[in-house]
């Protein structure tokens, strides 16, 4: 049910939907800066250098542009109606009950999935210290992450907090440190130059094609980047906390992402076979003689998949909230604590999403690696419908006469050239090898979703049609 003002009822942020205020300034302003920073960072990046060689800075770059024109249309709605369902409660209000019921579930889907592999990957490094099964450790990661979701909001912005700081300090110092030996003045560094860059067959050694299928294997790393404005809404201030972190969106990627991958593509060879075995960030602090790299990674990547799983647990269980909150999921998963923590959408996120660890251990590993694949191209999904939500929003706030304190650059034409870029990678995962199958089971998923959702639409259109032939929806 809608309101007179457009949005849906209950679900503002703060009091009005139940949940609470307990995410600080810092703690908005710290998942901003570090939302970007993932696992596909420190651990994905060395198969896109291996794809693509030095080029795969032009991956990085056109990956990270898609990201900054989306966010900055999130942002722009984001700003103009806060919302923890956010690009969910946009598409719904912008395209349809459909919509917001596709993306919302697709969304939550993708994060459940993300629960299994974080809590796997952190299992795997305290197995290799502490010894005890790996299944034991995901479970008590998992187990943990959960309770601190559930005591409250303030809570997870706590732990997110200060995970986002070690990732912070962590690719800073990296990058200083790579500097340092490049230039040369990197104490008991016997590395200096870009020697990297000096290998035959230079900045493209594989072609443009490569730069493409590199900029698939990253563009799924920057997931999470949208986070900022689910979270937001359960701050005090949530026009303020997403304006920061879309303004800033081009300078985290510039420094996170591109400095940091260009450190390791100057100092260590792209073909080397050290990237593979150990990773990029280990085997370039390793090619620098930096000791304990090891140790220290192992460190860095831990914090980097624990925060990954809390915010997916966040994340999962505020738009299975949402969806509920607005008759597109079970009643049940509504429900708020004292402290305004929506505890059975948590709860229910977390079995799924442990259901999914056990999985990943009982499974034959090409059933799980299925699942997986399903979500592979959801990213894409999921920004052309922001895009397309987008569009719609910004042509009703132009009439009503509101200006967000973000706004799109050079509407309508950039939404309409993410789009076409939308487009355009789609048609690369048909092209280029080894993308087909993700594409494939991706768009199976979302249009079995997307059927549901206007099947859904229709059962509630003619629920809200009483006997006497009245919309009782157009009365309200």
């Amino acid at each position: 049910m809608h309101t007179v003002d457009g949005s849906d009822g209950g679900t503002s942020a703060g009091p009005g939907n139940g949940l609470g205020t307990g995410l600080k300034p810092r703690h908005i302003t710290m998942i901003s800066i570090a939302g970007v920073i993932g696992a596909g960072l420190f651990v994905g990046s060395k198969n896109a250098i291996a794809e693509a060689g030095p080029g795969v800075l032009l991956s990085y770059a056109l990956a990270g542009t898609l990201v900054v024109l989306v966010m900055r249309m999130l942002g722009e709605m984001a700003t103009a109606q806060p919302d923890t369902g956010s690009f969910s409660t946009y598409a719904d209000r912008a395209l349809g009950p459909w919509a917001g019921f596709s993306v919302g579930w697709l969304y939550w889907w993708f994060w459940v999935l993300v629960i299994p592999v974080e809590a796997t990957a952190a299992a795997d490094i305290l197995s290799s210290w502490l010894g005890a099964p790996q299944w034991v450790w995901a479970l008590a990661v998992t187990l943990l992450l959960t309770a601190t979701n559930l005591a409250s909001v303030g809570n997870y912005g706590e732990f997110e907090f200060w995970f986002a700081g070690i990732k912070v300090v962590a690719i800073v110092g990296f990058i200083v440190v790579g500097i340092l030996a490049i230039t040369g003045v990197l104490p008991g560094s016997d590395v200096r130059g870009t020697p990297g860059l000096s290998l035959e067959g230079g900045f493209l050694p594989n072609g443009f094609s490569a730069v493409l299928a590199g900029m698939l294997l990253t563009m799924f790393s920057f997931m999470g980047t949208e986070i900022v404005t689910i979270a937001a809404a359960e701050s005090p201030d949530p026009q303020k906390g997403v304006r920061r972190a879309v303004n800033s969106v081009i300078g985290r990627i510039a420094v996170f992402y591109l400095l940091s991958i260009f450190v390791v593509v100057a100092l260590v060879p792209w073909n080397s076979p050290d990237l593979e075995r150990d990773g990029s960030f280990q085997t370039t602090l390793q090619t620098i003689g930096i000791p304990g790299a090891a140790t220290i990674m192992d460190i860095v990547i831990l914090t980097a998949v624990a925060s990954c799983l809390n915010s997916a647990l966040y994340t999962a269980s505020r738009m299975v909230f949402s969806l509920s909150r607005r008759g597109d999921g079970p009643a049940w998963l509504s429900h708020v604590s004292g402290r305004g923590v929506p505890y059975p959408a948590i709860l229910a996120s977390t079995v799924v999403g442990f259901v999914a660890v056990v999985g990943n251990y009982l499974l034959p590993e090409r059933i799980f690696s299925m699942l997986l694949a399903t979500s592979g191209a959801l990213a894409l999904v999921i920004y052309a419908i922001i895009a397309l939500s987008q569009l719609s929003m910004r042509r009703r706030l132009d009439a009503d006469g509101v200006q967000p304190a973000v706004r799109m650059w050079l509407f309508p034409w950039l939404t309409y050239a993410a789009l076409a870029f939308i487009v355009v990678v789609l048609v690369l995962m048909v092209v280029l090898p080894g993308q087909r199958l993700e594409l494939v089971l991706s768009l199976v998923l979302t249009a079995a979703v997307v059927l549901v959702g206007v099947r859904h639409q229709r059962s509630a259109s003619a629920r809200s049609v009483d006997v006497s032939g009245r919309d009782v929806t157009a009365e309200r």
